[in-house]
Parts: structure tokens; sequence; C-alpha cells
């Protein structure tokens, strides 16, 4: 599991909700990047890249890693499989010639040409290193039986103890052998490389990585001579005096210095009104692999009857929740109707009408809390309230410290409702089972709930993620998870929202940049046109 399993405390936009169900808008674009012809880009110049934090070392596995570490890494390491624009995975052909998966037993063959930065190919003592390092820690390396060297030094063969489909989400990035114990990339982070790029330098005190072109590639060169790394908090302001070529804007617009006070809302305008008028800069709009959600906590008070539940989940206008918040800043608003699968994603099927219909008299009072330092999160907290009112529940907003949100609330199920963000999967089967799974007893024989901050599970559930697993067929993979997401929606355990955005400035010249959505860049057709 790749992606960090921690609450994204990043809401999007939202204004004042309108009243009455809003029309769901159709399917947007998965991505928004500036073309890159490479015919069309001259050789060299160094990229302005902002980021939130410089990692120590690109270990994309650690506690704290984050969407930089891993920005970082397929940069420089080698990713056996990319994700295109619905999340499917697609060999990436520089590393891997191609692979065959017969009942337990996945034999990859490795592009011969495929090499570490010193000179060592590919092999199998890099995915036995790997699987050694995570298999106590990540259920995919857990479910490795054995990796071996296969017909030749470039096939690799690796055993799970029972049919594993998600077998492509792993290696992917991969280490090399020499550093994968620890999973650093060599020491300080900044050793073996096998991509186009290589790490020149990184200061995760400084704030600044540099990566330069790989002189040991065997693909096609990076048009860029380099890409400079560097932690910017002002990216407006860097992007107006012409600092920054490439910068991520959604955190920029969603924590105005203003996001605590009355004018928070106004502030999150003007920042993104600012952003569009920047010369020479476009803003790149695309739904981001995260969406925004609304916790319903069934382990305490009236929400722990499922009824009740259901009704408050149905009484959520979440179209006019996804207009409120995706209309000003340019994307359509487009309702979010599945826990497990993103609307811009392979097998996407809204299944909200398993919910069934507001229960007319609820005459509740609950709590919701949602973190303080996103100007956003406020208004979709003052949206949902002016919601529910009509429907009999009455609703006490609290902003609370972004820094214990999860910690001093969500873990310890102090709240009614929550308002959070989760990342979204590739792979839901597996990654996403954590958030759903049914609290089982500890050691003082009460429920512990784990990622589940609902509360809330059934057997029948993750009987069904087990089984979404284990099923070989991409097809009845995917309608076993539509029936666990059925279920969720039945079980009143969440209501996802909408999809969040992904806002990025990129300018002008600059092309292969812009708003990825589930992929990442193909870094060696970044550059800069003649």
């Amino acid at each position: 599991m790749k992606r960090l399993l921690a609450a994204v405390l990043l809401v999007s936009a939202l204004s004042a909700c309108s009243g009455g169900p809003t029309p769901l808008a159709p399917a947007r674009a998965a991505s928004d990047l500036t073309p890159a012809d490479r015919a069309a880009l001259r050789d060299g110049g160094t990229l302005r890249w902002a980021v939130d934090r410089v990692p120590a070392a690109l270990d994309v596995y650690a506690a704290d890693a984050t969407a930089d570490t891993a920005l970082l890494a397929h940069a420089v390491l080698p990713s056996l499989y990319r994700l295109d624009e619905r999340a499917r995975p697609v060999a990436d052909p520089d590393f891997l010639a191609g692979a065959d998966r017969a009942d337990r037993t996945v034999t990859y063959r490795l592009n011969p040409r495929a090499q570490w930065s010193d000179g060592t190919p590919l092999s199998a003592a890099d995915f036995t290193a790997q699987w050694t390092a995570l298999r106590t820690g990540q259920p995919g390396y857990a479910a490795i039986e054995s990796v071996a060297q296969g017909a030749d030094p470039h096939q690799v063969k690796v055993v799970f103890r029972q049919a594993y489909p998600e077998w492509q989400e792993l290696f992917s990035p991969l280490y090399p052998a020499a550093g994968a114990q620890a999973l650093l990339p060599g020491a300080a982070g900044a050793g073996l490389s096998a991509g186009p790029l290589a790490v020149r330098s990184l200061d995760a005190g400084a704030g600044r990585a540099s990566l330069v072109r790989n002189p040991h590639w065997w693909g096609e060169p990076a048009k860029l001579d380099g890409i400079d790394f560097r932690v910017t908090p002002d990216r407006l302001d860097a992007l107006e005096h012409g600092q920054l070529d490439v910068a991520a804007l959604e955190g920029t617009v969603d924590h105005p210095p203003a996001a605590k006070s009355a004018d928070a809302v106004d502030s999150s305008v003007q920042a993104l009104k600012r952003a569009e008028a920047l010369p020479g800069v476009t803003l790149h709009r695309a739904p981001a692999p995260a969406f925004t959600q609304l916790t319903l906590n069934g382990a305490r008070g009236p929400l722990a009857d499922a009824a009740v539940r259901r009704a408050v989940a149905a009484a959520v206008d979440r179209g006019g929740l996804a207009t409120a918040a995706l209309a000003p800043l340019g994307l359509p608003a487009t309702a979010l109707g599945n826990h497990l699968l993103m609307a811009d994603q392979d097998g996407y099927r809204d299944n909200s009408a398993a919910l069934g219909a507001t229960a007319k008299d609820l005459h509740l009072d609950l709590s919701l809390l949602y973190p303080d330092d996103s100007a956003t999160a406020r208004r979709t907290a003052d949206a949902l309230t002016a919601q529910l009112a009509p429907r009999g529940v009455t609703v006490k907003a609290q902003a609370v410290p972004a820094a214990g949100f999860v910690h001093d609330h969500l873990a310890v199920g102090d709240f009614d409702l929550a308002l959070f963000s989760w990342p979204a999967a590739a792979f839901p089967a597996v990654d996403e089972r954590a958030l759903y799974a049914k609290p089982r007893p500890g050691a003082d024989g009460r429920p512990v709930a784990g990622l589940n901050y609902a509360g809330s599970g059934t057997d029948e559930i993750d009987q069904l993620f087990d089984r979404a697993a284990a099923e070989p067929d991409r097809a009845r993979q995917t309608a076993l998870l539509q029936q666990a997401d059925t279920r969720l929606w039945e079980l009143g355990h969440s209501v996802p929202l909408f999809q969040r955005p992904e806002l990025v400035a990129v300018r002008a010249g600059v092309a292969g940049a812009g708003a990825y959505g589930f992929g990442w860049p193909r870094y060696q057709d970044l550059g800069f046109h003649r």
C-alpha cells in the first residue's frame, strides 16, 4: 500500500449551498496537461517545481511519506507499471518487456537494457530485497511466498501464497538491492537511480531537492537538464515574480492566511482569482485522486442505529454540495456516488440509490467536526448545517485544530459527524479495505476501529473485499466491489460527496506538466518549448 492511510484534511472550496437536488454533470477529463511534443522541445533548462516538503529519503512506504515523496521517487526509480488516466495499470516498456500470470506465479520479463546507475542490471536480487524489507508490514508483499530468478537474468518469478490479482501494484517503484533493506536508494536517499533523472542533492532541512539528467538512462533522454524541487510557502508570490514554473495550488486556495477567520471564504476566492490572473501562467484543473466525504459515527448515540444513519445520509444533497464546491474552481459539479471508485476511474458506478429515501421527522442534535485550517471546510460545514436543518437535524459544527483532528477526535470516536477527505486508490480491493473493515474486539474486549472511523461494518462487507482481492477476473472483481459499495450505502457508513480538485499552475512555454490525476509525469518528456 503505497498511499498514505491518513485523513487528507483538505476539502474543496465551498460557497453557500443552494436548496433542492442539483443535477449531476457529465464526467470530466481525468487530467489536464500542457502538450508534450518532444520534437518541439529544446534540449536543456532546469524546471523549478514547488513542493510542500522535501523528504529525507525516497521511501514511499515510510509512515511519513507524502505525495511529494512519490513525485520524486517516480523520477529516479523504476516503476514496472504506470497508472493511466482511469487508474488502470499499464506496463512501462522502459523497465518491463512483459509479464505473465499463471495461477499463483507471476513471471516478469525485464527490459535487458534496464540498469542501475552503477551499471548493475535490474534483477531478481532487487525484487528479493524489496520483498524481504516489506513483507511484514505491507499486505501485498506479505502475500508473496517466494522470489527467484527465472530462465535468465532478466526474468523474475514471484510466487504468491494464493492467487493475488493486484500484483501489478507491487514493485512500482522498485528499489535497488543495495538499499532496499532500509528502502533508501543509497546513502541519504541520493544513491543509485534507474530513471530518466538522478538525484544530485536531497536536503530535507533546506527544503530543496535537485534532480539531473541520468547519464546512464537507456530510454529516450530527458529533455531537461534537471528539476529543482523547492519548498515554497507563498506560491502565488513566487509565481508572480517568475521564481517557479510548476506549482500545485490546492493548498494555497484551501488554506489562505485568513482560513480561521470570518472572511475565510472571501480569502479563498481571492486566492483563486489571483492565481487565474497571473501573467504568463495557466491554471490547470482536473479531479484529484482523493475525495471529500462525511463520516457518520455508528459507535455511539442515535447514529448507532443504521436506520437513523441512512436517514441522515439520505438528507444530504450531494449534488448541491458538489456544485458549491467545484463550480468556483472551474470544474463541473459531479457528485460522487461510490465509496471505492472515483468518477474518472475504470468501473465507476453510482450506487447511492441503495441508500433509500429520507425519513421525514428525525429530531436529532448532532455534532459535526471539521479541521480549522481550511476555509472551505468551514464553508462546507455551514452549507451542510443549512441542508440538514429542514429535515429535523440540528447540527452543531465545530472547528478543531487540524494537527489533532485525527488523533484527538477521529481515532477516539469523539464526534457524531466528521467532514474530511481520503486518498483514492487504484487498487481498492486491497487498499480501501481498512477504511471499512468491521471493528474487532481488542484485548480489553472493546471494538478496535482502526482506520474505520465510522465504527460500523459487517462480516459480509469484509468478505466481499476479500473475494474481490482474490478475484483474477477484472470484471468480476469490479462486480464484487460494486456489491461492497452498495452494502456501505445501505449501512449508512459514510457519504462520499465529491472528488477533490487538483489545481496546478504551469508557466507558459513548459510542456508535459499540469494536473495529472491518478498518473504522474513522464519525466523525459518534460521540457521547454523552443
